[in-house]
């Protein structure tokens, strides 16, 4: 609800559990007045407010009226820079006199009808407009002769707000230096800033940090959101956990050079800015014209991180993601990339396709390698042509084998960038990004391809358009290999070389958009050398991610854990792959491998006509787990329960919206010696009911014992020898069962105990062997009420 108290002179935005409290001062400026528990009283608004009663030294008095009043001490809903606020601003423009001061003051507002929609960023969306409501707050600087509408929407449902500013230049030309779609003052700083952090195989690993004097700051200038920072950080009071405390959530909507900052100041005031990265950037507005800012979510909860977390899954499911996929259950696929990298054929394809028929997977996906003469990564990226030496058929008659097998047919590209060894590169080189008078660096053997150009668009939509009219494609995996560098545009005038980077990204915007509007019923999967490109500006186009190239299921607990973060498990892509893993060389449990992925929308990535009868009996079994609980794996509220950065182990589960069922994975990371028992803590579930628990059918191989078989076996076998190799290939041993009856109260309150662990005495069909890298998935299904 938007209310404004015009005695007061507030604004209060309210969702169910906070208020958002705006002020206009009797200066004009626009105050942020409080953002927290819900409150239902304002008449004494002066009690919100932090005022000094006499002048403070060394400050600059804004008007002479009111020597109490600065802008340093003030706490703001917009700021700038020249007029005595000294901390860095959210705003900041050179004018055409080359002055750089501005001060901005209320003009008006207007609670409006409707969301507003703004052509060429993604954003939030309220279809039925019912779940929303915005208001438009208009400031003016009447000297330099700008406005800038302030934007809030309110998601009252699920505890979200959501800003942006869409500037209005007046008769002059302005240069935009800095334009950050958020400035948030608090009133202390006792904080920890929670970010998700990392780098190509190990994104969004999750760091805190105290908040002290200074400014900290988490960005991205790679051209891409990237894996470095992801464009989502958190405010945590110092004592808040998962499932109780303060803490409020950030997230941009934007797919581009970031920043967000937290700078205390001297009087430990805290200022939040987020937005366009102001390194490198400048944009010039011409007379008349409009610039708006991309879209931020803002999330509270007084109950912990899951919480919040569960906020933002909710905004994306609801409302980022195309309805077209909303509440959609995504296929499971086979990749054939690290079964062959470049070395296929159609006769390996087919073959591959059809041992994934045989196991349940449904959708095959052709990766890198089948167009020019892509036979390696050094060239014909950019030359999107059929290879007809590997694909004889072309794409139509694979895909039509493929379909016949009775799988969907999906298939990778990398539109974005080209190899200086193609066609396309040779006939247009001035496409690429580079500099007129330097020879370019190259990442993966890869530039860039200008997509400020409308030329560079019109290809690329018309390559991909051919592409998708060639065969039936159910499925794209749109993969971007290489960060900026060498930016310039030759399409591009020398003062507006500074807009580069927001232009491109306004192109690709441009270019997903059309390509969604042609092809609705193909399921665009965003990549850039995994988690590169991770964020909500993305999803609004394509309703998943390939989360890491990593696909180690230890590593992938960091990686997916730090992710749910700030996205839902919908939106995650998560396979099974070889052991020993290709980019830890660790050695997991392909039942681990599993566990993991199925948190997450779900893949396969092996050779699996490779694959071992114990194998390939295993990985049946998990696709038909996964399809039975395919709806509450991609869709149920997700909580963390435990930690693995600070634990040896990691605990997670999904929950039916009626609390009637729940699954829950369970990860040992390093075997402990003669260890206790262990109580598995769930939430969430109803206390009026009884539940019943049972584990998923698992089994172990025999090659988990080595030389230790001989204690188990009438017979002494050599671990290295054929007939162990054959027994390992084939036998399954199949582990312990859970089958638990229990109160939702206890569940809730004490947890519930499974089988215990091995601990070195003993072994009985009572004890859960997991070892190393260990994990089991139980599932929870309400029974009976209790009367």
């Amino acid at each position: 609800m938007i209310q404004f108290l015009d005695k007061e002179k507030v604004f209060h935005l309210q969702t169910i559990t906070s208020s958002y409290v705006i002020r206009i001062l009797p200066s004009g400026h626009l105050a942020h007045v409080y953002y927290g528990k819900p409150l239902h009283n304002l008449n004494n608004i002066e009690q919100l407010e932090q005022k000094f009663a006499v002048e403070v030294g060394s400050q600059v008095i804004y008007d002479e009226t009111d020597k109490t009043f600065n802008l340093n001490l003030a706490q703001l809903e917009i700021s700038t820079f020249g007029k005595g606020d000294f901390r860095d601003p959210m705003l900041h423009f050179r004018l055409a006199d080359g002055s750089r001061v501005t001060d901005f003051k209320y003009l008006s507002h207007e609670i409006l009808s409707a969301k507003p929609h703004f052509e060429g960023l993604p954003e939030t969306f309220d279809i039925n407009n019912d779940a929303s409501e915005t208001i438009k707050i208009t400031v003016i600087d009447t000297i330099a002769d700008i406005t800038v509408d302030l934007f809030y929407t309110v998601f009252s449902n699920i505890d979200i707000l959501t800003r942006r500013c869409l500037i209005h230049n007046g008769k002059a030309p302005i240069m935009i230096e800095k334009a950050m779609s958020m400035n948030l003052d608090f009133p202390d700083h006792d904080f920890e800033l929670l970010s998700l952090d990392g780098a190509w195989i190990r994104e969004r690993h999750i760091h805190s940090r105290e908040l002290t004097f200074g400014i900290t700051k988490i960005d991205s200038k790679k051209g891409l959101s990237s894996s470095d920072h992801n464009p989502f950080v958190a405010l945590k009071r110092k004592h808040t956990d998962e499932e109780i405390g303060e803490c409020y959530g950030f997230s941009l909507i934007y797919s581009g050079n970031f920043e967000v900052s937290a700078e205390v100041s001297p009087h430990s005031l805290l200022r939040i800015l987020m937005g366009i990265n102001s390194f490198d950037f400048y944009w010039n507005l011409a007379p008349d014209a409009i610039f708006v800012t991309p879209e931020v979510v803002l999330t509270y909860s007084t109950s912990g991180l899951t919480q919040l977390s569960q906020n933002i899954h909710d905004l994306i499911n609801n409302h980022i993601i195309n309805p077209n996929w909303q509440n959609k259950e995504r296929p499971i696929l086979v990749n054939n990339w690290e079964a062959t990298t470049f070395d296929f054929n159609e006769r390996k394809l087919l073959k591959l396709a059809r041992s994934a028929k045989q196991l349940g997977i449904e959708l095959f996906v052709l990766d890198d390698g089948w167009f020019g003469t892509r036979n390696d990564d050094t060239q014909s990226l950019g030359d999107w042509v059929i290879n007809p030496k590997k694909l004889p058929s072309g794409l139509t008659g694979l895909a039509k084998k493929i379909n016949k097998i009775g799988l969907d047919f999906g298939i990778w590209v990398e539109p974005e960038a080209v190899n200086p060894n193609s066609n396309l590169y040779r006939l247009h080189p001035e496409w690429a990004v580079k500099l007129p008078n330097r020879s370019p660096s190259l990442g993966r053997n890869e530039l860039i391809l200008d997509l400020t150009r409308p030329e560079v668009r019109e290809y690329l939509f018309s390559a991909l358009d051919d592409i998708f009219k060639q065969a039936n494609i159910t499925y794209c995996k749109w993969d971007m290999n290489r960060n900026f560098s060498d930016i310039f545009s030759n399409n591009l005038e020398a003062n507006h070389q500074g807009e580069f980077n927001h232009r491109y990204v306004l192109g690709l915007y441009e270019l997903l958009a059309k390509l969604n509007h042609k092809y609705p019923h193909i399921l665009f999967e965003s990549c850039a050398s995994g988690g590169n490109r991770f964020d909500i500006g993305m999803l609004y186009y394509m309703p998943q991610t390939w989360a890491s190239d990593n696909t180690d299921g230890i590593e992938r607990l960091y990686i997916q854990y730090g992710t749910s973060m700030a996205y839902p498990l919908s939106t995650i892509g998560a396979h099974v792959s070889y052991a020993p893993n290709m980019q830890t060389l660790r050695n997991t449990p392909i039942e681990t491998r599993f566990n993991t992925a199925i948190f997450g929308l779900l893949g396969y990535e092996l050779d699996l006509t490779r694959c071992s009868r114990f194998e390939k009996t295993v990985i049946k079994q998990q696709v038909e787990f996964y399809k039975e609980h395919r709806r509450l794996l991609q869709f149920g509220k997700f909580t963390r329960l435990i930690n693995p950065f600070d634990n040896n182990e990691c605990i997670w589960m999904v929950t039916s919206p009626k609390k009637d069922e729940a699954v829950v994975g369970v990860y040992q990371l390093m075997a402990r010696p003669n260890g206790g028992l262990q109580k598995i803590k769930v939430t969430a579930l109803d206390e009026h009911y009884t539940y019943r628990i049972v584990n998923r059918k698992q089994y172990a191989n025999l090659r988990m014992f080595g030389d230790l078989i001989k204690h188990a076996l009438p017979i002494r076998i050599n671990a290295n020898g054929i007939l162990f190799n054959i027994l390992a290939n084939n036998y399954l041993m199949k582990q312990e069962s859970d089958d638990i009856i229990i109160y939702g109260e206890v569940l809730n309150h004490n947890g519930f105990i499974p089988k215990q662990r091995f601990i070195g005495s003993g072994y009985t069909e009572n004890v859960r062997l997991m070892g190393d890298f260990g994990s089991r998935v139980y599932y929870i299904k309400q029974e009976s009420r209790i009367v």
